[in-house]
């Protein structure tokens, strides 16, 4: 069973009333994402559940479309981990439609808010992350050497009548690294720990492909992206479990090495219940395409990342 884990994807919300949870709910209905009733994020109902669950931190990301709401979001997340030093860690949201906005965020997420790490959605109010009007903010999260969960538009319209977290997440990762590929942020800025959301979806999958035809002449490639650096650059990313295990295990290792798996349980959100967390925590468990050493480590890999929240777990 885990033992100390940390889970890097663990979604949070700030206090709601009723009225904007029942407006949220039906918003989400309309978009096929048939929840049974309003849901309610509560920190004690998560602690609990990490109990039971053995995971012994889980790095909090939350990322409102709007930039008051996303300082907001920050400064609550900030307040748990200072209330909970060793059981939450902080991403801080990012708001990465405005460069300036970015890069004020990071420098207040850091010295106000002791962020461990930064969390970004592929997607934030139609500017994607290959934009190159982020190099700023690229730059920047390089010269910190820092980690930044890239996490989908889970609320984004539903397709072909199915909400968007049933698949949908998994294209719209794919499609924005691959743009961040032939963009070449991966190139020019390689001290940036990119960890993905739920294996990076469909990439692992389609990563021999990308190597194979993506340097074809009648594919665009505006930076001379070279094969070499397609398998490269990919096998530098890291990437989460969260409701992926275990079929989605074995194209992520001929991806990544193994000690770029970092457990995620995609906790805090109404499309994850205990039940589908711990179906998918066993899956990784009991995987044999890894040794029993190798697949205890996916719960501490991550730590490497976060040298502050490991310091905090040390002190226990």
């Amino acid at each position: 069973m885990a033992n100390d884990w940390i889970d890097i994807h663990g979604h949070f919300t700030p206090p709601t009333s009723s009225e904007d949870r029942e407006k949220r709910w039906h918003a989400m209905r309309g978009e096929k994402f048939l929840v049974p009733e309003p849901f309610e994020w509560t920190p004690e109902s998560t602690l609990a559940y990490l109990d039971k669950a053995g995971i012994a931190m889980q790095m909090l990301s939350n990322l409102p479309k709007q930039l008051d709401a996303l300082k907001e979001s920050n400064d609550y997340a900030a307040s748990l981990v200072r209330k909970h030093p060793k059981r939450f860690g902080l991403l801080a949201a990012l708001p990465t439609d405005s460069p300036e906005a970015a890069l004020a965020e990071i420098d207040r997420a850091t010295h106000e808010l002791d962020a461990d790490g930064f969390a970004v959605t592929c997607n934030y109010n139609g500017v994607f992350l290959g934009d190159s009007s982020l190099d700023p903010v690229w730059a920047e999260l390089n010269r910190r050497h820092a980690a930044v969960f890239v996490h989908p538009d889970a609320y984004a319209p539903a397709s072909m009548g199915r909400p968007s977290p049933l698949i949908e997440v998994a294209f719209e990762t794919t499609r924005t690294v691959v743009d961040m590929l032939y963009a070449g942020i991966f190139r020019k800025f390689p001290n940036v720990a990119f960890i993905l959301a739920h294996s990076g979806g469909a990439l692992p999958v389609l990563s021999g492909r990308l190597k194979l035809l993506g340097t074809e002449t009648w594919v665009p490639n505006p930076n001379k992206i070279t094969q070499a650096e397609i398998e490269e650059q990919l096998a530098r990313l890291y990437l989460d479990t969260a409701a992926t295990a275990p079929t989605g295990m074995a194209p992520a290792l001929h991806m990544v090495p193994p000690d770029h798996l970092v457990y995620g349980a995609d906790c805090g959100v109404p499309c994850s219940t205990e039940s589908t967390m711990e179906a998918n925590k066993k899956a990784v468990l009991e995987y044999e395409g890894l040794s029993r050493s190798q697949r205890d480590a996916i719960g501490r890999n991550v730590l490497s990342l976060f040298p502050a929240a490991a310091a905090r777990l040390e002190k226990r």
